[in-house]
């Protein structure tokens, strides 16, 4: 085993205010640090370790160190509403003031440069997921690790390369029309292992997309290996089906179409899972408030740690009293809202602007919430227990980061592109019949046709969880927010790419860029400003 449990992390230097002004640095550890020795001896204590995993994945203010900089610093949740926000399937009903993730929409000013906070945060709050995997990686040695060992090794290995997985999807640039990406097409990001020293974080190169597969898939076979000798099942950490399920959003982010499909298969297999019904979706006491059977790993809230501000549902619920969600009042985009059919269910947790058939909305709320409820407006995510008053009962939800609806679908383009367009077909209707529209049904024979199509049931179904990004980045399939009859709230939001939004490549922060020489001048091009609303209907915004 290695000799001292370090803290090891790269010498990312985080700027604590807008400023840049000062740094939060790392530090040696105390006396009072555990050894990797005592670490991997100690079952309870590799456990703990383990368990700040999740844990880490709802902390508020996690990349400033505890401090209340802004209140979209809360964990793995912030990916959920960003990435929604960068498909532009999400805008506010209500005050766009409090929407502070409208940044990653709108490209307006330079919200979204080397030096701004909104590359800052996702970058670092990656990274800070990285650390905590590594610390857990590097305190076993996995040749001499015992049964119980292994099991919480696979869930480090398979919750790390979710990390990476997370950041190559954002930070790997496509090209489009927008940016110049010639000089850093094919890189993704540098990688920091249990063994990274600050010396080599000093000088570590962005690695290609080729060597960042490698990388991912020899920890996701680590896990899988691991896994199967002892999965807790606990759906709190990535067990076996998890691990599966990560594995297959990896092959299909780099087209490996074939082994998309078999992982997805294995994950469905493995987990015995069955998509969520009706009831599970609206219950306005538990709707995405409480984990579902579909859920193959979920984060929570604990009420007795949770801030009122940084937290999933005081962002995502009209409901909530506590938080921005209120007075935002998060709304799907009408042409999404569109494409969801008259009897899918999922239908009615998004307001009709026609306010029908109150009993559709299920709320917590009195009838008056929903008659002055903007049009479109979710109701997808609840308080705990209808408890829309007190944010330390109401807000300790449960969140999803995987759901086995995702495996059907990503089986479903999959097979199509490996084998044949009806095979996939088949396998889509099946779904969508089965357990979302009866009256379902799509026939096409072009692959093409039929891969947006996924999207579009990927982009409903994991509305304001963010699932639908990879594949939106992957397949280019034009932006339209500027249309008759949009909801998009102001002009900036209106915006038409052709092909993908320049933002969806966001830049490595300049801390970074400062601190590691091997990436100086290897920076993604700053998308701020490139595409500016509104962009005449009917019409894309003009190339660079």
């Amino acid at each position: 085993m290695k000799n001292i449990y370090k803290r090891i992390f790269p010498v990312f230097c985080l700027a604590a205010t807008m400023s840049l002004g000062s740094c939060i640095e790392e530090v040696e550890p105390e006396d009072d640090y555990a050894t990797n020795e005592q670490v991997g001896a100690s079952a309870s204590a590799l456990e703990a370790s383990v368990n700040g995993i999740p844990t880490q994945m709802t902390e508020g203010y996690l990349v400033y160190k505890g401090e209340q900089v802004n209140e979209t610093d809360m964990g793995y949740p912030q990916f959920m509403i960003a990435l929604t926000e960068m498909l532009g399937d999400m805008y506010p009903g209500g005050e766009p003031g409090y929407d502070h993730y409208t940044s990653y929409n709108t490209l307006q000013g330079t919200y979204l440069s080397e030096t701004m906070y909104f590359s800052y945060l996702p970058w670092f709050t990656l990274y800070q997921f990285v650390k905590t995997a590594n610390d857990v990686i590097g305190a076993v040695d996995l040749e001499a690790a015992t049964d119980q060992q292994k099991g919480l090794l696979g869930s480090a290995y398979a919750a790390r390369a979710f990390d990476y997985y997370m950041l190559m999807t954002l930070f790997e640039p496509v090209e489009n029309k927008y940016t110049d990406c010639s000089k850093v097409l094919g890189l993704t990001v540098p990688i920091v292992t249990e063994a990274t020293t600050g010396e080599i974080a000093k000088n570590n190169p962005r690695v290609s997309h080729k060597e960042m597969m490698e990388f991912i898939l020899s920890d996701l076979d680590k896990a899988i290996e691991c896994l199967k000798v002892t999965d807790a099942k606990s759906r709190r950490l990535p067990g076996l089906a998890a691990a599966y399920a990560i594995r297959a959003k990896v092959h299909l982010w780099d087209a490996d179409y074939e082994n998309a499909a078999k992982y997805a298969r294995m994950a469905i297999d493995e987990s015995g899972a069955r998509p969520m019904n009706q009831s599970e979706w609206t219950d306005p006491t538990t709707g995405f408030a409480k984990a579902c059977p579909s859920w193959l790993w979920y984060i929570n809230y604990s009420g007795e740690s949770m801030g009122n501000l940084a937290n999933f549902v005081g962002w995502m619920s009209p409901e909530a009293e506590w938080g921005y969600g209120e007075l935002t009042m998060p709304c799907i985009d009408k042409s999404l809202y569109d494409k969801i059919g008259t009897n899918d269910f999922r239908k009615n947790v998004f307001v009709n602007p026609g306010k029908y058939a109150y009993y559709n909305y299920q709320t917590s709320r009195d009838r008056d919430f929903i008659e002055n409820a903007p049009d479109y407006m979710a109701l997808k995510f609840r308080c705990l227990n209808g408890n829309h008053a007190t944010y330390s009962i109401g807000g300790a939800t449960d969140v999803p980061v995987l759901r086995v609806e995702e495996m059907y679908l990503i089986e479903a383009e999959a097979v199509a592109a490996s084998k044949t367009v009806a095979e996939g077909a088949a396998l889509l209707n099946a779904f969508m019949k089965t357990y979302r529209d009866p009256a379902y049904s799509f026939t096409t024979t072009d692959l093409r046709r039929f891969q947006l199509e996924v999207l579009t049931q990927m982009r409903i179904e994991f509305w304001g969880e963010g699932n639908a990004f990879a594949s939106a980045k992957r397949l280019k399939p034009n932006v339209i927010q500027n249309y008759e009859g949009t909801n998009a709230p102001s002009d900036p939001h209106k915006i038409n790419c052709e092909g993908i939004k320049p933002n969806w490549t966001l830049c490595i922060p300049i801390n970074e860029i400062n601190a590691n020489r091997a990436i100086n001048g290897l920076n993604n091009p700053n998308p701020s400003a490139a595409v500016e609303g509104p962009t005449p209907i009917g019409t894309f915004a003009p190339g660079k």
